[in-house]
């Protein structure tokens, strides 16, 4: 198709709409559940009280804000794609956030000092039982009717421009990394499979066995494990062999594959993981993952995610058929002298280089 035509045909499946609000009207959509902004993207989406005060600050001195995206649902509800810091901290500062089991009003946010109001430090909405540090009237009315414009992908549009503007806006954004992103995505299309996610990415023996640090359980690695696993463990021959490109684009797309997919089997899925990791735990726990010296038969360093690739996924494509436990440990340890290993998980060699090679052979060590 020539790219004129492409153009033509994709803007026509896209309908977009688009003014400016009061911050009055967006209070008055959430108090009226007009609007959607996902409370569990709050784990996501993290400002500090700083970053929230800045922007309390910006909005009382009429520094423009950026447009909030929605996506009008077929009951006229508005998704919140972009812009759910934004308006919880709006909807927080006013006392209307619910958070949990968290009740309206229950604790009222006090302010920091910032760059050019510093006498904004413990200044709350209106608290009744503290009038002196309350916004007068007149500044809530200026916060009230300051405007926020609002960019709506309608309903008539393709089903998945909410999910490709909600990647878009916000990958390298307020968002540290890619697999946030595709939880928040997940969380859209198909929030079963997220939990379903969550309850593997918290499994005790997966935990034990991966071993990551604060920091990459804070970015969500752990969550991007499960997904690997659950996209390549009983993947078909000839589609590991043509898997290249961006290995990082594969995961996203492959996951909103899934999520869409009515007949997806999750006990399999469940069995297949817990089978594994329960595996692992029973024999190497936190050694499952790190580098083997055959000369101190020592297990060294940290988690190693090309191992992960042929451990975790030879065992998983194998788990209703494995070799005894007692010969787990071996078969790991014989994969640190194997040549094709060696070959294809050095560094310098990508996630979609080594994958065709590193799947297969973890499907041959582990096989009966």
């Amino acid at each position: 198709m020539p790219l004129q035509e492409e153009i033509d045909k994709t803007r026509q499946e896209i309908r977009t709409d688009g003014y400016l609000m009061s911050i009055g009207e967006w209070i008055s959509l959430y108090e009226k559940n007009e609007i959607d902004i996902h409370p569990d993207f709050q784990r996501f989406f993290r400002w500090s009280d700083h970053q929230k005060s800045t922007f309390i600050e910006s909005i009382l001195l009429g520094i423009p804000i950026p447009p909030i995206f929605v996506s009008q649902r077929d009951d006229g509800v508005w998704d919140v794609v972009d812009g759910v810091q934004r308006l919880s901290t709006i909807y927080e500062f006013v006392g209307l956030l619910n958070i949990g089991n968290r009740e309206k009003d229950q604790f009222p946010v006090a302010l920091q000092k910032t760059t050019y109001l510093p006498s904004l430090e413990g200044k709350k909405w209106d608290d009744p039982n503290d009038k002196e540090n309350s916004l007068t009237q007149a500044q809530r009315l200026l916060i009230k009717r300051a405007k926020i414009a609002v960019n709506i992908v309608e309903k008539e549009s393709d089903e998945m421009v909410k999910y490709e503007l909600f990647q878009r806006l916000n990958t390298g954004g307020a968002i540290a990394t890619p697999q946030e992103v595709r939880n928040c995505i997940l969380l859209m299309l198909n929030k079963d499979l997220y939990e379903l996610m969550r309850a593997l990415a918290n499994y005790e023996s997966f935990r034990n066995c991966i071993a990551l640090s604060d920091r990459l359980y804070e970015e969500q690695y752990d969550m991007e494990l499960v997904l690997r696993f659950i996209l390549l463990f009983d993947r078909d021959q000839e589609s590991i062999k043509k898997l290249g490109g961006d290995v990082s684009v594969f995961l996203t797309d492959e996951m909103r594959k899934i999520a869409l997919n009515k007949e997806l089997d999750y006990t399999h899925i469940k069995e297949g993981f817990t089978t594994t990791f329960d595996t692992l735990n029973n024999t190497l726990v936190d050694d499952s993952f790190r580098r083997y010296k055959p000369d101190t038969n020592r297990f060294l360093g940290g988690f190693l995610l090309s191992a992960y690739e042929v451990i975790a996924l030879g065992i998983g494509y194998h788990y209703k058929n494995l070799p005894p436990t007692d010969q787990i440990s071996d078969r790991i340890k014989s994969i640190w002298s194997d040549s094709t290993y060696q070959k294809w998980s050095g560094a310098g060699v990508n996630a979609a280089r080594r994958l065709p090679y590193l799947i297969p052979l973890g499907r041959k060590v582990f096989s009966l």
